[in-house]
């Protein structure tokens, strides 16, 4: 079963690795949207999201170099453009992770605020968010959790898991982002 979890783990992985190669462009363009977050209303999430922005812009291309080089494109070690791009998605998935631990901390401060005069409508837009934001911890969990596998040897627990871990967090990853696509397609909120 480990075995089989890896395998579409990995899979899933070198599938994204690929689409992501297509996502300079939107990525830049939402960075320069989102700017320095001037319509937030919170200045921790505000500059938590830019610096997560950030940290995807120089993601983005240490991937593709890695990825060039292990296709043969280009001459160069992919190793050391591996490691950085995935000290850039772990810097990012831990910034995402608090700043939706903030969202969902500021959803609870809300929601004891509030008395009996808000609406039902109100209630399922709150309720749709901090389900957003628990998978979207849940799944940044699972990345981080694979992202700091992959890292050199000694940082953390680094190398330190069995096949089969790394698949079920790949999968779980995926699967949740997956239902998260799905659903937000289908009924605007998750």
């Amino acid at each position: 079963m480990g075995r089989r979890l890896l395998a579409v783990s990995t899979q899933l992985s070198h599938c994204r690795t690929v689409l992501r190669l297509f996502d300079d462009l939107a990525m830049l363009a939402y960075s320069c949207q989102y700017g320095l977050g001037a319509k937030e209303k919170d200045a921790i999430v505000r500059w938590l999201s830019v610096l997560n922005n950030l940290a995807d812009q120089l993601y983005y291309p240490c991937e593709h170099v890695a990825w060039a080089a292990d296709a043969d494109i280009i001459r160069t070690s992919s190793h050391k453009w591996w490691t950085l791009s995935t000290a850039f998605w772990g810097l990012s998935l831990v910034l995402g992770i608090i700043r939706s631990l903030r969202i969902l901390f500021q959803l609870r401060r809300k929601l004891r605020k509030r008395t009996g005069e808000s609406s039902e409508q109100s209630q399922k837009e709150m309720d749709a968010q901090v389900k957003c934001e628990v998978l979207s911890i849940l799944s940044s969990v699972a990345d981080l959790s694979n992202a700091v596998h992959w890292l050199p040897p000694g940082f953390l627990w680094a190398g330190q898991f069995p096949p089969w871990l790394v698949g079920l967090m790949g999968t779980i990853s995926s699967l949740i982002g997956v239902y998260q696509t799905s659903v937000g397609a289908g009924s605007g909120a998750v």
